[in-house]
Order: structure tokens, then sequence, then C-alpha cells
């Protein structure tokens, strides 16, 4: 991975936060805070998209199986403002309508907050076409362009397009590939196509862009990609995305970096020289162990489906906060270990 600017990147704005408590949350009204993006940021504790002939996500672990969204609202609801939770959207098909006759609307029905429009299985078309999360969300937005005057907007998306198996596989055995590469740029220009008509319409709105993961490091792919080579082949083409996410930060101060394959490596660590796992435990608040394995119990950094667990969406909630205060002086109340560790413990059968 090439060097970054250090003020911008997680592993700064850890450090900064080892050497400073961080400010007190501002009185008033809390910070409004918007997602887009797949299912890295959807809800787990949806019973709409998921219907409840499926196997929920966490499994047994269901109902103590959150997403970083649900932990920030458990922890900071008083700070953060996600909006209302509920049932939100329509068939596509009505929302087509709704939207041919300039009437607001989102896509497809779901339950959660009422600003995160990310929806499982969503690809960077959908930030502005087919399901239109950034137009429909401006709707959202223009209903009370003062609330968004200190607002945030998440941008997390990408893996669905160019970061799953299909195309890491072909990344493996040529880095350079055209389709894959493609697909990057075509992602990129949506990114920069989502945020500027954000900026458009609430130009003082800051914006968190994420960049994209390395599936290589989910413990259900570990018997892929094993050379050294290979694991070396990926990383051209998700730094092409990263850097053009960092690029758009380091030119306005409106927005910021989060270094999602980095937050990783500080924490559970790589593959070693082989190619093989050598990951090392996280602990958190010295009570509490979780290692990249896969499983619905808490203690692993994965489900049996392959999205983050409890504890790394807790702790990936932790690092945005310090990144919101970090670049946006936004004054949230750190979140410490010992308020995530009872959500994480709650699910853990050894208690």
């Amino acid at each position: 991975m090439t060097l970054r600017r250090a003020p911008l990147t997680v592993h700064a704005l850890l450090l900064a936060q080892l050497l400073s408590p961080g400010l007190p949350a501002k009185a008033g009204t809390p910070v409004a805070l918007a997602v887009i993006g797949d299912s890295d940021s959807h809800a787990y504790q949806d019973r709409v998209y998921f219907p409840a002939s499926e196997a929920p996500r966490g499994g047994l672990h269901h109902a103590t199986t959150l997403q970083w969204t649900e932990v920030l609202h458990r922890v900071r609801a008083t700070e953060i403002d996600q909006g209302t939770w509920g049932r939100y959207g329509t068939a596509g098909y009505k929302a087509r309508i709704h939207d041919w006759l300039g009437m607001p609307t989102r896509t497809p029905a779901k339950q959660d907050f009422r600003y995160n429009f990310a929806v499982s299985g969503a690809s960077c078309v959908d930030l502005m076409e087919r399901q239109r999360q950034v137009p429909h969300l401006l709707q959202v937005m223009d209903e009370s362009p003062a609330r968004w005057l200190t607002g945030v907007v998440v941008i997390r998306i990408g893996v669905n397009s160019f970061a799953q198996r299909e195309s890491l596989n072909r990344l493996a055995a040529n880095p350079a590939d055209p389709k894959v590469l493609g697909t990057v740029d075509r992602c990129i220009g949506s990114v920069r196509a989502g945020v500027a008509a954000i900026h458009a319409r609430h130009p003082r709105a800051r914006i968190v862009l994420v960049g994209i993961f390395d599936n290589a490091h989910v413990a259900r792919n570990f018997e892929l990609w094993r050379s050294p080579r290979q694991l070396a082949n990926l990383q051209p083409a998700l730094d092409r995305y990263d850097q053009a996410l960092l690029a758009m930060a380091e030119r306005d101060e409106r927005i910021a970096f989060f270094d999602d394959r980095l937050w990783f490596a500080n924490r559970w660590g790589s593959r070693d020289a082989e190619g093989k796992p050598a990951y090392r435990p996280v602990s958190i608040a010295g009570r509490f162990s979780v290692t990249n394995t896969a499983g619905d119990a808490p203690s692993n950094a994965t489900l049996l489906d392959g999205h983050a667990g409890t504890a790394w969406n807790a702790m990936w909630a932790q690092s945005l906060v310090v990144l919101l205060n970090a670049r946006f002086g936004l004054g949230l109340t750190p979140i410490r270990d010992e308020e995530i560790l009872p959500l994480v413990l709650a699910g853990d059968e050894r208690r």
C-alpha cells in the first residue's frame, strides 16, 4: 500500500486519541448522521428487508448482533442523530413513479434509521442510479437544511462492485485486469458525483469517504489467494480506489477519508510472508478477546456469513467518532471500551 498523508488516516487519528482524551460533547442539537452504502452499514436488526423466513444475520445470536450504526445509537444517541428507527421505502416500481412525479421517495423497503440509506447488496451504481441513494437522501436533507449545516454523511460502498471473490480472483491473476479496473474507475466517478450532488445542495455538510476493505482478510477466504504474489496483486486496484477518495479529502476540508484496510491491520494484523493467516487477537477493555475467525458468537471478528460481528462494528464506531472529532472538530464524546464491552458480552454464551 502506498504511503498516505498521516493527518487524514485513522492510524494518525488513533494516535491523537491516545494523546488527548477528546473534547466533551457540545450541548444542544445532536449531530445528524446519514449513511450511504451496502451491507457494511445496513442495520442487522432490520426485519423488513430481511424477512422472517430467512436466517437472521448472527444466527442464534441475532438479537445481540449489531451493525456499527446500531452501536452508535446505543452509546451516543444523545449526540448523534441517525433519524427515527422505523420502516422506510417502497418497492422499486413505486419509487420510480414517485421519482418521475418529483415526489419524495426511497427504495427498497427496509427497517432502519431514517437517515440510513445503505442496502445490502448495493453497488456503486446505486449511489446516483437504480436505488438512487444520494438523490433520495437529498430529499430528506432538504426537509431540514439547518440540521445539515453541521451534519455528516458517511459513504461506504464498493465491495459489491469490485472487491468480492470474482473480482479478487481476476486481480490475483492480473492486477491490471481491465474489467475490474474499469469498474473501480466507474465507482470513483459515482462517489465523486454523489459528493458533488450533496455539496451542491448542502455545501456545509461534512462527508466521510470510507476506503475499500481487502476481503482476503475475511476468515472464510483464508484458503484463497495464498501466495504472496496473489495477495500483492490485489492491492493496486484497491489502492486505486482509496487514493482517489483520499485525494478528494486532501483537497476539501469538508471531506474525511477512513482507511478501512489500515484500520483492520492496526488491530488484527495480516497474513505472514507466506500468505498464511497470522492475525493477533484484539482485547476489549482487557476483558474480552476477539479473534479474526468466523462465527456468530461475539468472540469472532466476522459472522458466519462474512459480515462484521458486533465487536468489529463497535470498534469501527469508536474510530469513526475519533475521525469526526479530529477532522471536523465535532466535540463528540469518545467511545470507551467499557461502553462497548456490555454490547459484546450480551451475546457471549460463556458469561
